[in-house]
């Protein structure tokens, strides 16, 4: 029975992360049940031993999002003096590599523009995760001595994801990275990262 156990909630953990994927890349709703499910190596007629709805899914799948989010503004931010970490943040966030990786990156800048009209829990999850984004920039930039720093935060925060969700969608990879670079470039020199 515990391997059983075990095996769903790992079978779960991959559902969620394949969705987690393919919902950064394709959309809410440019993407099906059926493809969620292939992508995690399962039938279709499986989703409903994991999942009563569909809605039920994408909610987690956000949350596991920010989970992420939350893993990557503790690797840039935690153990380092925050001007360092705010600088590892940046350099992190509005990089080539982000621009590319579209699938694993932040969800922000992949579904803001939908968020809107997504189910009301995962409409939750979204905000809250917006919301611990901007906690944590805000408390390292207190951190770092800057003043007002909740305002900044959201400026900050708004700004890194204005950057990225306008550098995906350029044709030109070029253009789009020296639109990221200059963005991290004029957001050092406000917060007086060197």
């Amino acid at each position: 029975m515990a391997n059983k156990t075990a095996h769903k909630a790992k079978m779960r953990e991959t559902i969620v992360r394949e969705a987690s994927f393919a919902l950064r890349s394709k959309g809410i709703n440019g993407v099906s049940v059926a493809e969620l499910m292939q992508r995690a190596g399962l039938t279709h007629g499986g989703f409903y031993a994991y999942y009563k709805t569909r809605d039920a899914l994408v909610a987690d799948a956000i949350a596991a999002m920010f989970a992420g989010t939350g893993r990557m503004l503790d690797e840039s931010l935690a153990g380092r003096p925050a001007k360092e970490g705010l600088s590892v943040l940046l350099d992190f966030y509005l990089s080539d590599g982000n621009v590319r990786n579209v699938e694993k990156g932040c969800a922000i800048p992949a579904l803001s523009s939908e968020a809107g009209r997504m189910p009301e829990a995962a409409r939750r999850n979204f905000e809250a995760g917006v919301q611990m984004f901007q906690t944590r920039l805000a408390s390292a930039l207190k951190d770092a001595g800057h003043a007002e720093y909740e305002a900044l935060a959201r400026s900050v925060l708004a700004e890194m994801v204005g950057a990225m969700t306008l550098a995906r969608t350029m044709q030109d990879h070029t253009a789009a990275v020296a639109f990221v670079d200059a963005a991290r470039a004029d957001l050092k020199k406000r917060l007086g990262l060197g």
